[in-house]
């Protein structure tokens, strides 16, 4: 079978997203794909979904930061991005979806929008509601481990024990 005309292709867009989580979630891409394709069936209907082709290429994440690239057709850039400002949670587990930019090649949409990920300093002891939790800390932004849940705070917030 032969390949059609490059007028006739499909013209793609990629969207470089950063996710971020509570530090013990685990999200895998199938369950993050799956969640993407109901917010845009959700969101835009059969039709409109089936027209913006939600696809995700690339897909990392670990204690509580990952980014993904996520495919869609060049026309339907504003729904895909409105599409993935409807996810809230995957797999039950609450998750922060920010777009960074859009690229035409999944090459390019990498070297300037997905870079390293930000470092996760590791556990540390801070005094928080005037008792001594253990938290996470990542750029500024501290995760309080409260019970068996976390407390998203600042830096402003907590101090180091």
């Amino acid at each position: 079978m032969r390949h059609l005309p490059k007028h006739l292709r499909p013209k793609w867009r990629y969207l470089a997203v950063g996710l971020e989580t509570w530090p013990d979630a685990k999200l895998s891409r199938r369950a993050f794909q799956r969640r993407l394709w109901y917010a845009g069936q959700n969101l835009l209907g059969d039709p409109g979904s089936a027209d913006a082709d939600l696809s995700v290429f690339g897909f990392h994440h670990a204690d509580g930061v990952g980014e993904a690239v996520v495919r869609t057709r060049r026309d339907t850039v504003s729904e895909a991005r409105a599409a993935l400002a409807c996810l809230d949670e995957v797999e039950g587990q609450e998750v922060g979806v920010h777009v960074r930019g859009t690229s035409g090649t999944v090459r390019s949409c990498e070297e300037k929008y997905l870079g390293r990920r930000p470092e996760v300093s590791g556990e540390n002891r801070v005094v928080f509601e005037n008792a001594d939790r253990a938290a996470v800390t990542r750029d500024g932004l501290v995760d309080v481990e409260v019970g068996d849940a976390y407390t998203g705070a600042t830096d402003l917030d907590v101090t180091t024990a």
